[in-house]
């Protein structure tokens, strides 16, 4: 299996993601798919320390030019956005298919203006709740941890609050 993990998480590459959750879900490497930081090098360097693990900071573009090399390959990655949005487009409209996870793992999302709040460190934008809709449409569960023991919940108990039943 090439994909070990698949996690939404606002900072996406720090201490939880490379140590806690790693010892859930083991791997060799990350990817985080994120165009802003790709393209900025102080951005992509800071991600690339905070791991010592292999790690890959790539733009949409280039995860649809190397996803194929990822589930070829036989080392097993984290596969990070920093936005639901992103996520949707790999996991729904690029139909990307991770193989065995069927889990997506949403971390922190920042309290911001326009979103609401679901717990601890976790608010979701009415746009953020129509990508995770999508997801789960797709057949992927999600679920909000920030870690695996601090769980609030799955996406159906949370989706009412946006216009779905």
């Amino acid at each position: 299996m090439s994909i070990s993990f698949i996690r939404v998480d606002d900072r996406m590459i720090h201490g939880q993601t490379c140590t806690r959750w790693a010892l859930e879900y083991p791997c060799d490497g990350l990817i985080a798919v994120n165009d802003k930081a790709a393209k900025t090098p102080v951005l992509k360097a800071a991600y690339k320390n905070a791991s010592d693990k292999k790690t890959f900071v790539w733009s949409l573009d280039e995860w649809r030019a190397k996803c194929g090399k990822v589930l070829a390959s036989k080392d097993r990655y984290f596969l990070i956005t920093k936005d639901p949005q992103t996520m949707k487009t790999i996991l729904v409209d690029d139909g990307f298919d991770p193989g065995e996870v069927k889990t997506v793992v949403i971390g922190p999302c920042n309290d911001r203006e326009g979103a609401v709040k679901l717990g601890n460190n976790q608010s979701i934008t009415q746009e953020e709740a129509d990508a995770l809709e999508a997801i789960m449409q797709k057949g992927y569960e999600v679920e909000f941890a920030l870690i695996k023991e601090a769980a609030i919940g799955n996406w159906k108990k949370f989706r009412g609050q946006f216009g779905y039943k």
